[in-house]
Parts: structure tokens; sequence; C-alpha cells
């Protein structure tokens, strides 16, 4: 690293006159051997960036504000546990963030949030599936909600269904990431 007043490469990793630490940032004080000068440096751990691969091959960042926006949607006038959706968004981005692909389906995503929802608020639940599951008629909404009455301990079972998911992530269903050299190169006219 370089002194920001001299320029020179003086070995300031040997002349840390200070650290101190804030949540997530490590500030160190400086001082340059060469000119003297003291300046600040800090230190981040950088958050892995995962990308959701959509139904429609679209790629785009997780971004958890979306996910819990749609489950606000979904739970709209419920009376849930303050925090649920929260704690429901945490726990799916503290899952995504440990893929060590980079990339996941938004169908993996879903089901984790279906699952999840279904265990919180069945009329929550049936929201989100309306949407998720793209119901297209009221036939299937009604087959929905006539599987989940029929068996409503059904919903406590499933929770071991998100490992699952989660450990049937393989070369086969993970989307290959797109490659600069697989797009046409366009000639400017």
């Amino acid at each position: 690293m370089n002194c920001p007043s001299c320029g020179k490469n003086a070995n300031i990793n040997e002349n840390i006159t200070e650290t101190y630490n804030s949540d997530s940032t490590i500030f160190r004080r400086r001082s340059c051997l060469s000119c003297d000068k003291t300046f600040t440096t800090s230190e981040q751990i950088q958050n892995t960036v995962i990308v959701v691969v959509k139904k429609d091959g679209r790629r785009e960042d997780f971004q958890s504000e979306k996910l819990l926006s749609s489950l606000k949607i979904a739970a709209r006038k419920r009376k849930l546990p303050v925090g649920s959706l929260r704690a429901i968004v945490s726990d799916i981005e503290i899952r995504v963030m440990g893929n060590e692909h980079g990339e996941i389906s938004s169908r993996i995503i879903g089901e984790m949030a279906i699952t999840r929802l279904k265990r919180l608020d069945p009329i929550a639940y049936i929201r989100f599936a309306s949407i998720y599951h793209q119901f297209i008629s009221v036939e299937q909404m009604l087959e929905e909600l006539e599987r989940i009455t029929s068996n409503p301990s059904a919903a406590i079972h499933e929770q071991p269904r998100l490992f699952d998911i989660l450990e049937e992530i393989t070369e086969e269903t993970l989307v290959p990431p797109v490659k600069l050299s697989d797009h046409r190169k366009v000639k400017p006219a």
C-alpha cells in the first residue's frame, strides 16, 4: 500500500499506531515511515454477490428487500408475530449466501419462502402460492386449499424439504454462467 501523502510504498503495515472496530469494519491508524504523515485505512468483509436466475433466464442480484416486500404483500392485514417475515428473509438470505455456486434459481428461493409461510400462516401462504404457483383458475386455488386443510399438520412435516432442495442443487440444476464469448459480436454500422 502506498502512502496517500508522499506516494511511497513505505512498509506502512509495520507502523500501525491504532486499531479500532466498528460492527463490520476494522479501522487502522497508520503512519508513513517515509514522510511521517498519518492516515486511516479500513477493512471490510466483502459479501458474496449471489445471482438469482429467473424462470425466463434473466439474471439479477439477490435482493433480500425484494423478497421481504413480496412476503409483506402476502401477509398484509394478517396478525403475525413481529419480525416473523424478517426472520424468514434472514434465514433464506443466510442459505442463499452460503451457496458456493454464485447462482441460485428463483424456484429454490420461492420454495424456501413458501415452505416457511405455510408453517407461519395458511392465509399468507395461499396468497403467496397463488402468485408463485401461478394459479390460473379458482379450481387450482381450491385444490391447494383442500390439500392444506385436509392435512393441517403437513406444513410442520415439510420443513426438512428445505434442506433436501438445497442438497439437490447439482451441476444439472444450476444454470451455467453466461460467457461473453457466447454472445454474437455486433459490428458498428
